[in-house]
């Protein structure tokens, strides 16, 4: 476990849940009415109004996308009541993960955000991630990049002591995956396919009940590091790669920093040091349960944890509509 952060204390855990409630509520009114755009500009509102209200200099790493392209919560936007005074915080959020889920009222739709002391997260660029993801208890290096996907499950497969054709991938339900679908269930293997939401994809690994043990293929780059703050607290394995469609997206990676555009990324290169993950379910999911209105009564549910002490707290909240 990471020594315990002088600058993330206990009070900002509960914080983390509050923020993410607020833009799961936020994004609620606009589940399955087919407007993506308008669902997620709700969440980015809420969780914006709500991270202005803790005291801290916070700058977003990850966020809506870049100043021109983003009117709120874009990437490098200070956040926060304390600015120059409070703890500098680096944030990563998606306010809506999956906000085409959202839309049309489908499973696994989050608010999501992680926190760090300044510096330890990856300042990722917009692009695209090649990511492979396990949970716990298994043999450090188990999974590769540069290996195919037979071999990567070979070896999962391997340490767990069972047969390839016993193990389970998660994998994002797209055209590019086509041919990697193809060859994982050529041996054997069982594939659950999702249509949005990898973040759940990938810490759906380290729950046995989901019974996936393996997350595999390409998704926003974004979502990788937030995935990886949730497996630096509860633990796992994850190797990510950018993955570049033309030299804009190339130059967008060197601007913020990243000069070896086909490293492989280990986990703690992407989350390092002590970190707070937060999600609250905007939609039913294998994660959490989706917000739910009760008369004048909405209900929660939300996860957070802690890298430092490994603790996952689950918290039910109560929201009253004329308060």
């Amino acid at each position: 476990m990471p020594t315990p952060s002088k600058v993330l204390d206990r009070v900002l855990v509960l914080e983390m849940v509050r923020v993410t409630e607020a833009a799961a509520i936020g994004a609620s009114t606009l589940i399955g009415r087919g407007d993506e755009k308008a669902a997620d500009a709700a969440a980015v509102e809420k969780m914006r109004e709500a991270l202005n209200t803790l005291d801290i200099d916070g700058t977003v790493v990850i966020g809506e996308g870049e100043r021109d392209e983003a009117p709120m919560l874009y990437i490098g936007e200070k956040v926060g009541a304390a600015q120059g005074t409070g703890p500098k915080i680096d944030i990563a959020l998606d306010p809506l993960e999956g906000t085409t889920i959202c839309a049309k009222a489908g499973p696994n739709s989050l608010a999501v955000l992680a926190i760090g002391e300044e510096g330890c997260l990856l300042n990722a660029p917009d692009v695209y991630m090649e990511k492979l993801a396990v949970g716990p208890g298994l043999p450090e290096g188990v999974i590769d990049l540069d290996k195919s996907p037979t071999e990567n499950v070979q070896a999962v497969a391997a340490a767990k002591g069972v047969e390839p054709n016993e193990i389970i991938v998660c994998v994002l339900d797209r055209p590019r995956h086509e041919k990697m679908i193809a060859e994982l269930r050529s041996i054997g293997c069982g594939v659950v396919l999702i249509g949005d939401g990898d973040v759940a994809g990938v810490i759906a690994t380290t729950d046995p009940d989901t019974t996936i043990d393996m997350y595999m293929g390409s998704g926003g780059a974004p979502e990788g590091v937030l995935a990886c703050a949730a497996l630096r607290c509860v633990g796992g394995q994850f190797k990510g790669r950018l993955l570049f469609r033309n030299e804009d997206e190339r130059a967008r990676a060197r601007k913020w920093g990243i000069t070896d555009l086909d490293k492989q990324y280990d986990l703690t290169e992407l989350a390092k040091g002590d970190c707070i993950f937060a999600a609250t379910g905007v939609t039913d999911g294998s994660l959490l349960e989706g917000v739910k209105r009760k008369g004048k009564i909405m209900t929660t549910e939300s996860v957070v944890m802690r890298a430092s002490s490994g603790t996952v707290r689950w918290v039910r909240g109560e929201h009253r509509l004329n308060r």
